[in-house]
């Protein structure tokens, strides 16, 4: 989706890095110093200080790997980023082992929060053995670079040759296609790339699995679900609870628009049952946006078509780009270094293969800030702008903390930040920009703007819930290499209501044509900061001292929110999840009642169109 990483090397809690030398850990010179008398905790706080140190500099390393890796794809590069990577695996799985010689010990909150944060930093721990170690970089390194350098070539076409399709132009397709066959075709098409990352994926759950049992978790299900402050078992339940809070909504949207797809798709869509996938207007079905003119309430009352607009007013990429600063600087915050902006790739160079996927970086860890994107001049874009700068500018509050500290209080944090403020780009901040010429002044134009949110927000919340559910699922071994496609769209029936349009066997690795999997980036972080974002934006609202429905809130202009927002990032992941929530919201607790009561008038309007009709698949 729309959202970011920082590199593939730690795609995790803590991010990227690694070095490319052959230096070793050298945490275990304190276990040599103690062989004689049990750890203290003043030992504990000097070795919390020696690795993140260390880590700063490896990471910093690997990010410069991975950055290059990501805007010039060659298979030289590729090797660097996996060199990097196989680095920053071995130190880390060292260091978590060093770690474990202070358990038990009373320490300082700051120490034992650094090594918890440690022990779970890694989404793919290595195994001690260097071979293995090696090949799981290789195969982490190989499956991203396949997925970047993807392309579908249709049947005539030679491979290679100016006839092949990325997936900029299959999603094009996907979106702007005429026919049920042509969106069918560009579906299938991308497809084809993740097949041969079948085999590679299932050795690099075996590794990893292996990495996961060596520093004291049964899996990488239990390590990647160890990280948010409570027992695994309950946070999946809290994840699940947050689902049942907003499903009701989900389905009351989908009943909607599977009735207009059925109209429009003959015969194609079944009106009691799940919708082809190929038909929601984005490559994964995970928005909707795209669907818009179709599923407009009130279609012609006001015009929202902020694409046109921004192409009507002359924008580009970077001219977009300063837009979303001058929201944050508008609240209070700073101004972007110029570094930035001579750093950052904003276009899809012609001269090579690139990762367009849009992702924020912090290269240093000292506010060497940069976004990726290959950025089109259209509202999507614009949105994902602001995305990726709330991952910018969270990095800019936090750099002064220690590495094991610079990360949001959970990675939910980090993903809801920038989309809170989004929601803050309301129609009639684009008309005060100039960007806009009217906006909506009924409840007519109201459920029109809701709409369109909601073809982002509320869509895409079963395909946040589903991705690591399927992942989990995997990696504990539930599922066998053999069902991993059956399974993956058994889930996303399950949860999306949505169906591939052909029967699809496991011979298929559809999973791995959605970036994250083969890029290891966990996912229920997007889920989490869906639902978290709208919680920001109520408490920013308050701050800033808004009066009315919330979906009438824009903060805009307000220091008072701005200041709010700013002392939360300052924390970094120095406290635990809770104590970051409080502070911003006063709640300890993450809940869907924001994001119930943001929507509500398109949540009644929908009950309303949808009397009569069976609901649900």
């Amino acid at each position: 989706m729309k959202t970011t990483i920082r590199s593939f090397a730690v795609l995790a809690l803590l991010a990227s890095g690694a070095c490319t030398g052959d230096k070793q850990p050298d945490t275990k010179q304190k276990v040599d110093a103690v062989q004689d008398a049990p750890p203290t905790a003043e030992e504990a706080e000097a070795f919390a200080g020696r690795v993140n140190a260390d880590l700063k500099e490896k990471w910093t390393d690997s990010a410069r790997a991975a950055w290059v890796a990501a805007t010039y794809i060659t298979d030289d590069t590729e090797q660097l980023a996996a060199d990097a990577n196989e680095d920053v695996m071995a130190y880390t799985a060292a260091a978590i082992q060093d770690a474990t010689a202070f358990d038990g010990l009373t320490l300082d909150p700051a120490t034992a929060r650094q090594l918890h944060l440690l022990k779970v930093s890694s989404s793919l721990p290595a195994p001690s053995d260097d071979a293995k170690r090696s090949e799981l970089a290789q195969i982490a390194a190989k499956m991203e670079s396949m997925y970047g350098k993807g392309k579908y070539c249709p049947p005539g076409i030679e491979e290679g040759s100016e006839g092949c399709q990325d997936l900029a132009e299959l999603s094009r397709l996907i979106r702007e296609g005429k026919t049920y066959e042509e969106k069918e075709q560009a579906w299938k098409g991308w497809r084809t790339i993740s097949v041969p990352m079948r085999p590679l994926y299932q050795r690099y759950v075996e590794l990893g699995n292996e990495g996961a049992r060596e520093i004291g978790f049964t899996d990488m299900s239990h390590l990647w679900k160890s990280r948010y402050d409570m027992p695994p078992e309950q946070f999946e339940a809290t994840v699940e609870k947050l689902w049942q809070q907003v499903r009701p909504l989900y389905e009351d949207l989908h009943c909607y628009a599977r009735s207009k797809l059925a109209a429009q798709y003959q015969g194609k869509v079944d009106e009691k049952g799940a919708i082809p996938a190929h038909l929601l207007g984005n490559m994964w079905a995970q928005e909707w946006a795209n669907l818009y003119p179709l599923l407009e309430p009130y279609p012609g009352k006001t015009s929202l078509d902020v694409t046109k607009a921004l192409n009507d007013k002359g924008y580009d990429a970077k001219r977009m780009v300063k837009l979303g600063e001058s929201f944050f600087t508008g609240i209070g915050l700073d101004a972007l270094p110029d570094s930035f902006y001579e750093r950052s790739q904003f276009l899809q160079p012609r001269d090579r293969d690139v990762v367009c996927h849009a992702s924020a970086w912090d290269v240093t860890y000292e506010k060497d800030v940069r976004i990726k994107m290959c950025i089109k001049v259209d509202e999507e874009d614009l949105i994902t702008i602001h995305h990726e700068l709330g991952h910018i500018y969270y990095y800019m509050y936090y750099y002064n903390l220690p590495v094991l500290f610079q990360d949001g209080a959970h990675d939910g944090f980090h993903e809801a930040i920038g989309d809170a403020l989004a929601l803050s780009v309301t129609p009639g901040y684009l008309k005060q920009q100039g960007i806009l010429d009217e906006v909506p002044k009924d409840d007519q134009g109201l459920l029109n703007v809701q709409m369109k949110v909601a073809l982002d927000k509320i869509a895409f919340l079963p395909f946040g819930r589903m991705i690591d559910q399927w992942r989990w699922d995997v990696f504990s071994g539930k599922v066998p290499p053999t069902s991993y496609n059956q399974h993956w769209w058994k889930l996303r029936e399950a949860y999306q209501g949505v169906k591939a349009p052909e029967a699809r066997g496991d011979e298929y690795f559809d999973p791995g044509a959605k970036y994250h999997i083969p890029a290891n980036v966990p996912y229920v972080r997007y889920f989490l900061s869906f639902i978290m974002q709208f919680q920001f934006h109520q408490a920013m609202c308050q701050a800033a001292g808004h009066e009315g429905p919330l979906h009438t809130c824009s903060i805009a202009g307000s220091t008072a929110a701005g200041d709010k927002l700013r002392n939360m990032l300052a924390l970094g992941s120095s406290k635990p999840w809770p104590d970051a929530l409080e502070a911003m919201t006063g709640t300890r607790e993450m809940d869907a009642s924001a994001i119930l009561e943001y929507f509500a008038p398109l949540a009644a309007w929908l009950k309303q169109q949808n009397e009569g009709k069976t609901c649900g698949w």
